[in-house]
């Protein structure tokens, strides 16, 4: 648990998140280093009433949009629904704009008051004074080594005022996520007294030491001196971002201290505000009414908060409550059984799977509904790698929804054992039996990916076809119905794959294979039916409505080909209109005093206070993700600036250039250690926007990434690898750590990708798809053979994390070497 969870945006992330494609890849899923989640053990008061949520960031593709909500007044609140970071704002109906767009989008002057105004002022003196602060204190959120607590209390004791209350605020920080509360306590104690002045008692972080102080007191068990720093917090500090946190945190206080009585007056006073709804307020509520012996309604309440906030960290204690009371068994079971369902949905699939067979094992339940319940229990199972035929061989047969999906597990576990004749009898039972399934849809889907991956077309075409007719609106449906298209062309079908490419334009417009479609059916219109003019055309809208994917170069250059043929107008062409681009600034109020802490912050090494600070601020759904993502790519950490402007504004690859402010380009395709990657990159020769592209697509350019499958750093490397890199680069003493330090890793990732190259006969889009999944793999593909181009071998790519992977680094790539060129032509003029 963490008193603040951590609120970088998440990454957008390439490809369909789907288990059916069962591959592994050379490089997995990333996992990077981040700072360290304020970790609290405290047994007698509640974290969850610690909380300061920041949003839940849902991964997103390039068509992803987020209405905007425009706030008049923004008041420090701890709501899930009010704390995104950077909303997005308003579309504008147009595309196309001038390239003074690019120039700074102007807000409405920012007014502050005098009190405001002095703040601010106080606030940046101690920004400017605590810079050289910085490295320091972020080495020692990363790693609070001795070294690091000493070279920060050496700082704090040479500086004074307001520089050292940032320094002794870093080191009481650090004390207390490491439970060393005395320690913790002191080094606040010295940050409230270095910041204050007789003319300011308060210094301009004295919320952040009283309200970190009162959780070194909370947990140590030291209740009266945290009600202390509790009574006028809100009354000393009502703009911290604190405040919606004080009075749940209060509540469990006076809870803990056996007197439920405050703890209720509390809560009623806020019983009309939006923390009323949160599931901390909830449970304080529960835990006051039931030491006021309140039973009745204690126990309305752990429901309420067991059932409606499955998924957060107060339901699990709100369970054991009711477990404890034997209430649990009396709940619902259409209640309970949703509950289960929203922890599948999210993917928590172990207590999903308990709360299912718990359901199954009761006495009251009938017979179709505990088969249902074994059956999901089944699934989860399944999805954590553990099912068994004998599992669900102990699950009757039925005839309905259970039935389905049990076959569709049957299914899978064929299709695990490679067992063709058991699959293929399988989904015929299931085409007869269940129609009309969604089971059915996931078992079509699941067994076309099975034939593509083995290669055999004919089938793989049969399954998704099949799909796509019986269920045109499932989530599968555009993906089967493009493979199916796809298939045929390569299989030399131009003619069912030509009506098929116009079936995805016809039937799945907005979706993620228009792109492919567009380019294809152009093909086929050029190379096939010899129409210039209409193929030409195709192209022209691919540039128009999406200029930076893979497809658009790849359009660039046909109709380069084509040379001066004129395009025929075609009506169903011309309605496709682009994604409107929002209208977009980066004129963030520097003088606000919120966006200072935020700086300040920084500055102390305190991160997951960053966010909340800038969301606190007036107007900060305008420009608070550029503000944000600014403070993480200051002080070197471009990968999380990256990262949440790629939430933020996840349409950029369909932006224009000139739509889009220039400083959100120059976060969102960074050039770190530019001199190392120019410098390697001509030594192998290689294209430096090439390495940017790679680095960018591999880590975010996140120095200290390590992937699930032991690769190291920027690049990516294997041990193995950077190893025999390292002999051929005459490095000497080698080690694996040697592969988190930048330069290295640049030194060797760019002679493996020159080897790949070499490999691959100079040709980048196999030695992208070799550096990601491995040259074996890329061998295999390669000698299917019959590809009449380049972007045929890629379209073919079987892995679709490969295949986007591939296009995303040629796009980043064409991407880099445009900001370059408009840099250009602006410091000319």
């Amino acid at each position: 648990m963490s008193l603040v969870r951590w609120s970088a945006a998440g990454e957008q992330v390439f490809g369909e998140m789907r288990r059916t494609e069962k591959c592994k890849f050379s490089e997995g899923t990333r996992m990077r280093f981040i700072p360290r989640g304020l970790s609290v053990v405290f047994a007698l008061i509640m974290a969850a009433a610690l909380l300061i949520p920041a949003p839940s960031h849902a991964q997103t593709t390039t068509e992803t949009h987020h209405k905007h909500h425009v706030s008049k007044k923004k008041v420090p609140s701890n709501d899930h629904a009010s704390h995104r970071v950077g909303g997005h704002p308003t579309r504008t109906s147009a595309r196309t704009r001038t390239v003074a767009s690019a120039r700074r989008h102007h807000r409405r002057p920012h007014h502050l008051t005098v009190r405001e105004l002095a703040r601010s002022r106080r606030l940046h003196r101690a920004f400017v004074a605590s810079s050289e602060l910085r490295p320091m204190a972020q080495q020692l959120a990363q790693s609070p080594t001795p070294a690091a607590l000493a070279g920060v209390s050496a700082w704090a004791h040479s500086h004074r005022g307001e520089a050292a209350a940032a320094a002794y605020l870093a080191l009481g920080h650090a004390y207390l996520l490491d439970h060393k509360y005395p320690d913790a306590v002191s080094a606040l104690r010295s940050a409230r007294l270095a910041g204050a002045t007789p003319a300011q008692p308060d210094g301009v972080l004295a919320d952040y030491a009283d309200y970190l102080t009162a959780q070194a007191y909370l947990q140590s068990n030291q209740l009266p001196q945290a009600e202390d720093v509790l009574n006028d917090f809100v009354q000393k500090y009502p703009d911290s971002i604190f405040v919606t946190s004080v009075p749940v945190l209060q509540a469990n206080l006076f809870v803990q201290e056996g007197d439920p009585q405050r703890a209720l007056a509390i809560l009623d006073r806020h019983q009309g505000e939006p923390i009323a709804g949160h599931a901390d307020f909830q449970l304080a509520l529960a835990k006051a009414d039931l030491l006021a012996g309140r039973t009745a309604q204690a126990q309305q309440l752990y429901e309420h908060v067991y059932l409606n906030y499955p998924l957060s960290i107060e339901a699990g204690y709100a369970r054991a409550q009711l477990q404890t009371t034997g209430v649990l068994d009396t709940l619902p079971p259409d209640e309970r059984r949703r509950h289960a369902d929203a922890l599948y949905e999210a993917g928590h699939y172990s207590d999903a799977e308990d709360e299912y067979r718990s359901l199954a094992a009761r006495s009251d339940t009938d017979g179709v509904t505990r088969n249902w319940l074994l059956v999901a229990a089944a699934e989860c199972d399944w999805k954590l790698h553990r099912l068994t035929q004998r599992e669900l061989d102990s699950i009757p047969d039925s005839n309905d929804d259970a039935g389905a999906r049990r076959l569709y597990l049957e299914m899978e576990l064929a299709r695990d054992q490679n067992d063709t004749a058991t699959q293929q009898s399988i989904v015929s039972q299931m085409e007869t039996r269940f129609p009309d399934s969604p089971w059915l849809a996931e078992a079509l889907y699941s067994s076309g990916n099975m034939y593509l991956l083995a290669k055999d077309y004919p089938h793989a075409i049969q399954y998704y076809s099949d799909l796509a007719r019986r269920f045109p609106t499932s989530k599968y449906a555009p993906l089967s119905h493009w493979h199916a298209a796809w298939l045929n062309y390569r299989l030399g079908n131009y003619t069912d794959a030509a009506q098929l490419f116009g079936e995805q334009l016809r039937l799945f417009p907005g979706t993620a294979q228009i792109p492919a479609a567009l380019y294809w059916r152009a093909r086929v219109y050029e190379d096939q039916e010899h129409n210039a003019a209409t193929a030409a055309e195709y192209y022209k809208t691919v540039l128009r409505l999406f200029p930076h994917y893979y497809y658009a170069a790849l359009s660039q250059q046909r109709l380069d080909e084509l040379g001066s043929v004129a395009p025929e107008r075609i009506a169903a062409l011309d309605a496709m209109q682009p994604e409107p681009i929002p209208e977009l600034t980066d004129d963030v109020p520097e003088d606000d005093p919120h966006v200072i802490k935020a700086k300040l912050l920084a500055n102390a090494g305190l991160n997951e206070y960053i966010a909340p600070e800038i969301r606190a601020a007036d107007g900060s759904d305008e420009w608070g993700a550029f503000a944000e993502a600014e403070i993480y790519a200051s002080y070197g950490e471009s990968w999380r600036a990256m990262r949440l402007l790629k939430h933020a504004i996840p349409f950029y690859t369909s932006a224009p250039i000139e739509s889009i402010p220039v400083a959100y380009w120059r976060i969102l395709f960074p050039e770190s250690y530019w001199p190392e990657i120019k410098a390697d990159a001509e030594k192998n020769g290689l294209d430096p926007y090439m390495v940017a592209a790679l680095i960018r697509q591999e880590t975010e350019f996140n120095p200290g990434a390590v992937s699930n499958k032991d690769a190291y750093g920027l690049m990516q490397l294997l041990p193995s690898v950077g190893r025999a890199m390292a002999h051929d680069e005459g490095v000497r003493h080698f080690r694996t750590d040697d592969l988190l330090n930048p330069s290295t890793n640049i030194l060797l990732g760019t002679h493996y990708l020159r080897l790949m190259l070499d490999k691959f006969n100079n040709q980048p889009e196999y030695a992208f798809a070799a550096y990601n999944a491995g040259d074996d793999r890329v061998t295999d593909w390669e000698s299917i053979g019959n590809y009449h181009g380049i972007d045929e071998f890629v379209e073919s790519i079987p892995f679709t994390e490969t295949r986007e992977y591939v296009q995303a680094i040629l796009r980043n790539e064409e991407i880099y070497r445009e900001l370059d060129r408009v840099s250009s032509e602006h410091a000319q003029r």
